[in-house]
């Protein structure tokens, strides 16, 4: 039997053992009888983080939302549940999430647990919305992490890497529905960054750039605006040099925009704006590759003028290269501790033999930045220098043995990025 592979089809997983549970209960007796394993959610990673070679499980049938208090804002979900099944269900009950990744067909839990991001400048990623969270820990039992109980160690739990255990229940925070629009602008010259960073970005709700490496020049500026909000601006023909989009567009040019999420200021629910791309849109596969590299924002106009410096290298192996801002959170293994930030993302044509050769020139010239590679993307960083980029990481590493003594969760992953004296 052939083994499964991930979302993006480049990683193929380890064994053939895996286990899908349809209860906490079920789960429960998979940790307690079995040695070692590793939780996959929407294998949406493209690397060996989620991967192990003896037992993996599946959260998949754990989806289910479970309740939504009216009035602390809070809604509590099964950990398998993805953003394309909880959002209408939020929209049903008037509310809404703080932020969204372009793709909405990924597992709550799955992107809690490696610091997926949407994008805005007062938006923190993903994880930055829960308040509790229920993980079953190598003995079998249940302990629950909560901002009530021990906000410091949540903060440690929550970008967990699948460490910790097997998280089976999510309570977030949520926030009243509202309506939002979106605007794309054509071709925004590199240079207005230099003294506009902060002003281009904090023009709307959330502002992502979209650049194929050709040249100097963002081929196009996504800005989505909540409707009732104050930094909301009418339609202008001119954004910083760039023009008014006459057309719904994909962010990859030449790409038909039928399944991206509607532009030209036309209003929208906040779950049909968001995203890059619709929620009844579900791609069965990326035939892609993805990188993606986070920094503070101070650095932002230097990071991007320094890959430029390199964009022949990169342009041939390109689909899209796409720039967001996130803002700061108190999350131990999140690359945006305690920093406002900016991130580099770079969706790659899927020829992995081009690409590994790219990016150590990438994090060569993004050296000086001290950018941190998403947790769940392609990167050639090595496990020393990543460590040296998380001021938390021994407190991390002693929460994870806290939990999880005998490592039973450990795979080569965690091994070599945080316990990288190890050998699974």
């Amino acid at each position: 039997m052939e083994k499964k592979r991930n979302w993006a089809g480049n990683y193929q997983y380890s064994t053939n053992n895996w286990h899908e549970p349809e209860s906490v209960e079920e789960v429960q007796q998979l940790v307690s009888s079995l040695k070692k394993l590793r939780v996959v959610g929407s294998r949406h990673s493209f690397n060996s983080i989620a991967d192990s070679t003896e037992n993996m499980v599946s959260l998949k049938k754990l989806n289910k939302v479970l309740s939504i208090d009216h009035e602390k804002q809070t809604v509590t979900v099964e950990a398998g549940i993805k953003y394309g099944d909880l959002c209408p269900v939020l929209q049903q009950n008037s509310f809404a999430l703080h932020n969204l990744a372009s793709l909405p067909h990924i597992s709550v839990a799955g992107a809690i647990a490696t610091a997926t991001h949407g994008s805005g400048n007062g938006n923190q990623n993903l994880a930055g919305a829960i308040r509790a969270m229920e993980v079953v820990i190598a003995d079998g039992s249940i302990v629950t992490f909560s901002k009530e109980k021990s906000e410091e160690e949540l903060h440690g739990a929550v970008v967990g890497l699948g460490g910790l255990g097997v998280v089976t229940k999510l309570t977030l925070d949520v926030h009243p529905s509202h309506q939002m629009r979106q605007n794309v602008y054509e071709n925004l010259p590199l240079a207005q960054l230099e003294h506009n960073f902060e002003t281009v970005f904090s023009r709307a709700y959330s502002v992502s750039l979209f650049t194929d490496w050709q040249d100097e020049t963002f081929n196009q500026a996504w800005l989505k605006s909540k409707v009732t909000d104050d930094q909301a601006f009418s339609l202008r023909e001119d954004f910083y040099g760039a023009k008014a989009a006459k057309e719904n567009l994909h962010p990859v040019p030449g790409v038909g925009c039928e399944n991206c999420t509607a532009q030209l200021g036309v209003p929208g629910d906040w779950l049909d704006r968001m995203p890059h791309f619709r929620m009844d849109f579900t791609p069965s596969k990326g035939q892609e590759l993805q990188s993606e590299y986070i920094m503070a924002r101070e650095y932002a106009y230097d990071a991007l003028c320094a890959i430029s410096e390199i964009r022949e290298h990169i342009a041939p192996h390109l689909f899209i290269s796409e720039v967001r801002t996130i803002a700061q959170d108190e999350l131990w293994l999140s690359p945006s501790y305690k920093q406002d930030s900016v991130a580099i993302h770079f969706t790659w044509q899927d020829k992995w033999d081009d690409v590994q050769k790219v990016l150590p020139l990438i994090e060569a010239q993004l050296e000086p930045f001290q950018a941190k590679p998403h947790w769940g993307k392609l990167f050639t960083t090595s496990p020393a220098k990543i460590q040296s980029l998380y001021e938390k990481m021994p407190a991390f590493q002693q929460l994870l043995l806290k939990y999880d003594p005998n490592g039973k969760f450990h795979n080569t992953f965690l091994n070599q990025y945080i316990f990288f004296n190890e050998v699974e």
